[in-house]
């Protein structure tokens, strides 16, 4: 039985690797984007010869979406692996707590 109860939890683990990777690695791409954005606007107020909103805006705006890209990626995969961990753990739990009461049950049928 738990052979079987540990087999079950390793099928529903699956994919919550998928989840912790998205939700770690989501904001330092998004963090990727923001720096290669700012790049881009300073390039652009070189390239234009004058300090002005104008020439720097379009990068700087760039930025803030990879920002907001990456956030939108990594805050609900963090929440559902949090979810999905939390529900795991209590299958597990139950199946441990069934399978120990089942073979208490059994010794006391057959210990006579």
């Amino acid at each position: 039985m738990h052979v079987a109860a540990a087999d079950e939890v390793r099928r529903l683990e699956r994919g919550m690797s998928t989840l912790a990777t998205i939700a770690s690695v989501s904001p330092f791409i998004g963090l990727f984007g923001t720096v290669w954005g700012v790049m881009d606007a300073f390039i652009g107020l070189g390239d234009a010869g004058a300090a002005s909103l104008r020439a720097v805006a379009p990068g700087i705006a760039e930025a803030l979406v990879t920002t907001a890209a990456g956030l939108a990626a990594a805050i609900p995969a963090l929440i559902a692996y949090n979810h999905y961990l939390q529900a795991i753990r209590a299958t597990a739990q139950r199946m441990d707590h069934f399978a120990a009461e089942f073979v208490a049950r059994v010794e006391t049928l057959y210990s006579s």
